[in-house]
């Protein structure tokens, strides 16, 4: 694989005129014009593979023709397009068809609140209503979390960096090590539950857990079934809601629609956003079991909840999965995926890659600090966008849409090997 050729558009707009908060315009530095399921053009035509999806956002490809076609034939029809809560035609059709789709094949039995358009309106959402419910204001998180960028969501963000971009204490949150923390040997529930149990620990019955069944950002740590079955044990017993944080896992990111799909987990509430919304359009959900749905009219809201070409993109993407077929063809390529993984770190052993992840969210882990941000860089210049995780920005992390073409998935992993063995050269030499 070669280096670009082409030459890349100036940066200049946007280094003059935007906050220097932007983030991804650093690593990424060209300027896009036009995307194609797992393609991405910049303006002057260099084309790049993209196994980045909108951090999730993008699971069924940029411009999906089938969701594209449904908005089009909505908005020439002059359907709603703004509600807030109020009810449309539109928003009954994606309710319906979540029902038909998802909750009843699994039976499922969760009221659906839309929080706002963003997956830290649905973590925030979920946070204020288990603390109403049980009447307790402390909620247990883990090690390497990440669940969002507003103040309650940080709160539950285990990142020692964005924490300290709040400018406040972060309170009621208590951190418990995740599953693996310790090094497999350790039951970190065992430890939990030692210390709820302990009336010296200083650890107060909290009104729920959050988790994350892969820490996206945290650096795809992936807890077991049998961990994750023994956290909603311990919940149950002591009355403490169970919430799982799917913004980026669910949607079929690790194979099935919930991330927790094959465990037998039944949360009390579910956290939905990023791909829900089928075609990068915002859009959030938090599931709730009927009795925890103790709301007041009013008592949360946001003016753009009521996303209206969101609801007509969900509804279309959630025809993926009316049958085991998507499925099916994630599960072969995340196998695909494994498999090149392996393979680029048995090549390499000197850069003492670890394999992370399960589903279409997987990556390398690195020892070396700056190495997958390296790998990244080197990729890019490839053609190949991707990004990395974890508190130390330690692993390059591979999450293309669900919908990538076969040859394009293997392209995109030769990229991928091409950039590690030019990485595995410069330690080499040096």
């Amino acid at each position: 694989m070669k280096t670009l050729t082409l030459e890349k558009p100036s940066m200049h707009v946007f280094e003059e005129m935007e906050s220097e908060v932007r983030s991804y315009c650093r690593s990424f530095t060209t300027v896009f014009d036009k995307a194609k399921n797992a393609r991405l053009w910049d303006k002057n035509g260099n084309a790049y593979i993209d196994f980045f999806a909108g951090a999730g956002a993008l699971n069924y490809g940029h411009n999906n023709e089938r969701i594209r076609g449904k908005l089009l034939d909505y908005m020439l029809k002059d359907g709603v397009t703004h509600s807030l809560d109020m009810a449309t035609s539109a928003k009954e059709r994606f309710l319906t068809r979540f029902n038909d789709v998802i909750l009843k094949p699994r039976g499922l039995s969760y009221k659906v609140m839309f929080p706002g358009p963003t997956g830290t309106n649905a973590v925030e959402s979920a946070l204020k209503i288990a603390r109403k419910v049980t009447g307790r204001s402390t909620v247990i998180c883990f090690t390497n979390a990440f669940h969002g960028m507003s103040l309650g969501s940080l709160a539950v963000t285990g990142n020692s960096f964005k924490r300290k971009g709040a400018g406040v204490e972060l309170s009621h949150s208590v951190f418990m090590p995740y599953d693996g923390y310790f090094g497999p040997d350790v039951d970190t529930v065992k430890y939990m539950e030692k210390l709820l149990d302990d009336p010296g620990s200083g650890v107060d019955l909290p009104a729920a857990v959050i988790l994350e069944t892969v820490q996206g950002e945290g650096g795809l740590n992936a807890a077991s079934p049998a961990w994750l079955k023994s956290m909603e044990a311990l919940c149950r017993s002591k009355g403490i809601l169970l919430i799982v944080d799917d913004v980026q896992m669910g949607c079929g990111r690790t194979g099935s629609f919930f991330s927790f799909d094959d465990t037998g987990l039944e949360p009390d509430i579910v956290c939905l956003s990023k791909s829900i919304g089928g075609y990068g359009l915002p859009m959030a959900l938090t599931l709730l079991k009927p009795d925890i749905d103790q709301w007041s009219p009013g008592e949360h809201n946001g003016t753009f909840r009521g996303n209206n070409l969101a609801f007509v993109a969900a509804a279309e993407a959630l025809q993926y999965w009316a049958n085991d077929e998507f499925r099916k063809a994630i599960e072969l390529k995340s196998r695909t995926v494994r498999a090149a993984l392996e393979r680029m770190a048995a090549r390499h052993p000197e850069l003492q890659g670890e394999i992370r992840g399960r589903g279409m969210i997987q990556g390398i882990a690195f020892a070396e600090d700056g190495l997958a941000e390296r790998l990244c860089q080197a990729a890019f210049d490839k053609g190949l966008i991707m990004e990395t995780s974890g508190p130390r920005s330690e692993v390059a992390k591979l999450m293309p849409p669900l919908t990538i073409e076969d040859g394009l998935l293997e392209q995109g992993l030769q990229i991928m090997a091409e950039a590690m063995k030019e990485l595995a050269e410069q330690a080499q030499g040096q």
